[in-house]
Order: C-alpha cells, then structure tokens, then sequence
C-alpha cells in the first residue's frame, strides 16, 4: 500500500463498479478510506468493500441514488461522519441513453441531466461543506463533451459538456479554499456500459489513434494524481484519456 493519500477520505458516486471500483481501489492502495456510494448494486458495493479490507485498507457502502439529491447528499455527511472528515470526491455514477432527437424521450433527457449533471453539482456542493483547505473535487466525464462523432447521443454530449463549464466555475468558486476542481474525460473503456468486445468497439477503435478500448485501471490512475499532492495547481481543467478519440 502506497501512503500518498494517508489519512485521506474518499467518497466515489458511482463507486461499485467499472472506472469507479476502479478508482477506489486506486485510491485504497495509495492510502485512503473509501466511502463506496451505489444506487443498486449493493452486493458488488460489498464485495469490493470486502476486497479492500482484506488488502489493509479502511472503506465503507452506502447507498446513494444519484438522482435524489437529498438522499447524495445524506450519504455524503455519512461518509464525512463515519470517517471523521472528507477530503475527496469522486463523481463516476452516469447513466447512458440514446436516440435520435425525434424520438429521444423527455423522461430520458430528464434522467440524464439529473444524473450526469445535477447530482454532480449536488455531490460537490455537499462535499465542499466538509472539505478542508487542500480536498478535492473529480468528476468523470467523456471525452464526447469534444466530439460524438455519430447519431443519437446528443443528450448524452451535452450532459458531459455541461460540465466542463461547471468545473471551471466550482474551480473560482473554490480555489479560495484550495479545492481543486476537475474532470477526467475517457474514451471508450471496457466496463459494462462500453464493452470492448461490443457490437460497436471495432466502430469505435476506427476513430481512434490507439485502436483500442482502455482500461478502468488507466483512468482510476488518472483520477489517483488528480487527487494526490503533486497535482495541487491542477483546477478547472477536463483532462482527456480517450486514447486520441477527440485528436
């Protein structure tokens, strides 16, 4: 176990599965305690609540649903509370719903922007009330906020576009503080949203310059120095990992 993140806190939205139990275990190696937030996948959330005891690290479950913003942010003063502080946030929950504009449903937009926006500026603005000088604030982004190089995802582009124009407004409004605020933009990575042996992964590596799907472990690492202390003059930026989608 590393010890750059000792006595730091995490909670990670989204934290049972895929770029998220990646990251906290990244975060878990490097010295941190974990708050695993999920919505439904509670057995996972355990499991890997298990797996990182059993490694020597300190982490916890809670059930956070992403698109009720009392529930996120009670779950976040657990988290604060459990532990005793809260130094980092990680938002990685995300939903994934497309469709041609002419058919594209309201209840979806709806969804989308209350998962992939709304509850960010909740979990954030939650969070900051805890943080000390020095916390940090990551979100997981795409990298289709740059480019949705084909039809149906326009929801989705804009739900992460949004928020890289929130990250560089929370980064003047928190910079005062010392709180960074950034997001980490991947391409397509094989998790179960995105598998690499899907139907469109060949489609996909096509737009690439490195044809390849990449790893939730190749994220996590990102999201690892954005939250360590040689990433502290790092705010406000979208940081890709998307193995050259948008170049």
């Amino acid at each position: 176990m590393d010890t750059k993140l000792h006595n730091q806190v995490a909670f990670i939205n989204g934290g049972s599965r895929g770029i998220g139990a990646a990251t906290a275990r990244r975060l878990a190696r490097e010295g941190a305690k974990v708050a695993i937030g999920y919505q439904s996948s509670g057995i996972a959330a355990e499991a890997l609540v298990e797996e990182i005891r059993a490694a020597g690290g300190e982490a916890i479950a809670i059930r956070a649903d992403a698109a009720d913003a009392e529930a996120l942010t009670r779950a976040i003063d657990r988290a604060a509370g459990h532990f005793g502080r809260l130094d980092i946030l990680v938002n990685s929950a995300g939903v994934l719903r497309m469709g041609p504009v002419d058919t594209f449903t309201l209840a979806d937009l709806d969804e989308t922007l209350a998962v992939n926006v709304r509850a960010v500026f909740v979990a954030a603005k939650a969070a900051a009330a805890h943080m000390r000088e020095g916390g940090r604030i990551i979100n997981i982004g795409s990298t289709n906020a740059q480019r949705m190089p084909f039809a149906g995802g326009a929801a989705y582009a804009m739900s992460k576009a949004a928020l890289v124009g929130l990250v560089k407004g929370l980064a003047r409004d928190l910079g005062p503080r010392n709180i960074t605020v950034n997001n980490v933009a991947p391409g397509p990575i094989d998790t179960d949203m995105n598998p690499a042996e899907g139907d469109f992964a060949a489609s996909l590596h096509q737009l690439m310059a490195l044809p390849r799907h990449g790893h939730a472990d190749e994220v996590a690492a990102m999201v690892a120095y954005l939250a360590g202390p040689e990433a502290a003059f790092v705010t406000g930026a979208d940081l890709l990992i998307d193995g050259g989608f948008a170049a």
